[in-house]
């Protein structure tokens, strides 16, 4: 009777398997509330959700936080490694709780979105974006959901990296919450009901208020 218990419990464990929820973005006050960022925008307002407080982790490289969310145990993660090197933190915690590519959901900003428009995914290649190649060349595949959050394009004549390292402006920063609060609800969409339905619910909307 007890080897049986046992049985089931690890078979339900393998069945809900451990979910590990990165932002990505770089560490320090003067990439707060940039479009870069907004990775971690949006794993602080999940922290918010669950009124949990991050805690650092020299292990990994990064803030953590192990909670749950929508009904199931997670960690909520936001590397220190900067941007370009977030795969590091990323294939530490993966290794650490035994976890595979496909129990990871990406959260990062998308320059070819519209600003506030998600895009959910399963599989993709980095479409350029550093942190996201990091990750891909970290863990070996691109087998993982992406949370792409459209931060826009940057305007003629300005150069890309001081588009999406510079404060946002005036006008978008009216529109962040509502933003993030999205993109927050699809990642609990996602761990929820899954993936498919919420690529269903979420792909391509913009805010109702934009």
């Amino acid at each position: 009777m007890l080897k049986k218990l046992r049985q089931k419990l690890r078979q339900k464990r393998r069945n809900n398997s451990l979910k590990i929820i990165v932002g990505l973005g770089n560490p320090g006050k003067r990439y707060e509330k940039t479009p870069h960022n907004i990775g971690f925008d949006v794993v602080d307002y999940l922290a918010d959700s669950v009124a949990e407080k991050w805690k650092k982790s020299l292990r990994f490289r990064a803030r953590t936080i192990k909670t749950v969310l929508a009904g199931e145990e997670v960690v909520l993660v936001k590397p220190e490694t900067f941007m370009n090197n977030s795969g590091m933190a990323v294939s530490a915690i993966l290794r650490f709780y035994k976890a595979v590519p496909a129990d990871l959901i990406i959260i990062l900003d998308d320059v070819a979105l519209d600003f506030g428009r998600l895009r959910i995914r399963d599989k993709g290649r980095s479409g350029g974006h550093n942190g996201l190649a990091s990750v891909i060349d970290h863990v070996t595949n691109d087998l993982f959901v992406r949370v792409r959050v459209g931060v826009g394009q940057q305007r003629e004549g300005e150069n890309l990296v001081k588009h999406v390292l510079s404060p946002f402006s005036k006008k978008d920063k009216e529109e962040i919450l509502n933003i993030v609060t999205r993109a927050g609800e699809a990642v609990c969409g996602i761990v929820e009901f899954g993936v498919i339905e919420a690529m269903n619910r979420y792909n391509g909307l913009l805010p109702e208020n934009h």
